[in-house]
């Protein structure tokens, strides 16, 4: 990157981290809207208010923490302590949808295809003036991050994948799988209905606490967890984001028509070429992962190691933080 594009970079993070500040304190002023979030910045783009949590140190090398659909920053609670102590600068974001991040404009179409959610994370790196930065991600963040990966590989230094590859092909509608795979999708064939809107505006945390469950069957989560995480599900946005999501996947609503030609690109599945880690839990309630390791290794052309990590379900950063904290600082030396 040039220096008068870190000096833009620099320039716009202060004035943005600045105009959020006062935006910030109204937030924790709203209990009643927001819940509880505790410790929270505000950074502005062009499209959101992104909340997010920061730790460790702020002059050190950034790692962006993604959470998935649906959980929320506090999945990463684990992780971050090992990454803090090496004096990292650990950025943890609320994804469009969750928890404190807002719209700035009540009339912006509330999307959540697959390149709006990877362009929020640059939005966000370019606002907090990070050249670089290292990514880790679950479901909807490992998604994220691996588009990020794709479309901006000089910015990411590593990513941890959780879950492997999972960009998708939104132009051509998939075929079928069989019996025992489409059962594990009855959710998003449930939100492409209207009867699942309604259902999900009704029952959201009833639907996320089961989800959590038959998605780690072997883990138990407590109310306290659960509680802890609950406020960021009472997002205005977050039925809309999330019903557009599952839609825009099954080809069955438009994306935005300015990532037409990024959806395009993505629908050819091309590799990754950062330094990458393949976590996979053996306990995921999408079934157990293959012990080949080809197609991780054709996906990510700089794949350091695929691991298979005992006791951890789809939400992997809960169960096994350390295998997370583990796979960043190996990758970052």
């Amino acid at each position: 990157m040039s220096q008068n594009r870190r000096e833009f970079l620099a320039s716009a993070s202060a004035v943005g981290v600045a105009a959020a500040t006062a935006h910030a304190a109204r937030l924790r002023g709203t209990a009643a809207q927001l819940g509880n979030f505790g410790d929270i910045r505000m950074v502005r783009t062009d499209v959101l208010e992104i909340g997010y949590e920061q730790h460790g140190s702020a002059s050190g090398f950034p790692i962006i923490l993604l959470h998935g659909f649906p959980y929320d920053v506090r999945s990463w609670d684990g992780v971050i302590p090992p990454l803090a102590a090496r004096d990292y600068r650990v950025v943890v974001p609320y994804l469009r949808g969750y928890g404190p991040t807002r719209f700035l404009d009540t009339n912006t179409p509330r999307t959540a295809e697959q390149a709006a959610i990877a362009q929020d994370v640059i939005d966000l790196a370019d606002a907090l003036g990070l050249d670089q930065f290292a990514l880790a991600g679950f479901d909807w963040g490992n998604r994220a991050a691996c588009i990020t990966s794709i479309l901006h590989p000089e910015r990411v230094r590593a990513q941890v994948a959780i879950g492997g590859y999972s960009v998708q092909n939104t132009v051509t509608p998939g075929r079928p799988a069989g019996a025992a795979s489409e059962a594990r999708l009855w959710y998003q064939w449930y939100f492409n209905t209207e009867r699942g809107q309604r259902g999900l505006t009704t029952n959201r945390h009833d639907i996320v606490r089961y989800l959590w469950e038959t998605w780690s069957p072997s883990w138990d989560y407590t109310d306290e967890a659960y509680g802890k995480s609950s406020p960021s599900f009472d997002n205005p946005d977050f039925v809309d984001v999330v019903i557009h999501s599952y839609r825009h996947r099954h080809v069955n609503v438009p994306g935005e028509e300015r990532f037409l030609a990024m959806e395009r690109r993505l629908a050819q599945r091309p590799p990754i070429d950062v330094p990458a880690v393949v976590l996979r839990g053996l306990e995921s309630g999408f079934g157990r992962p293959s012990t080949d390791p080809s197609g991780d290794e054709d996906r990510f052309r700089r794949l350091v190691a695929r691991r298979l990590v005992e006791g951890a379900g789809h939400d992997l950063p809960v169960q096994r933080p350390e295998t997370v904290s583990n796979a960043l600082l190996e990758l970052l030396g």
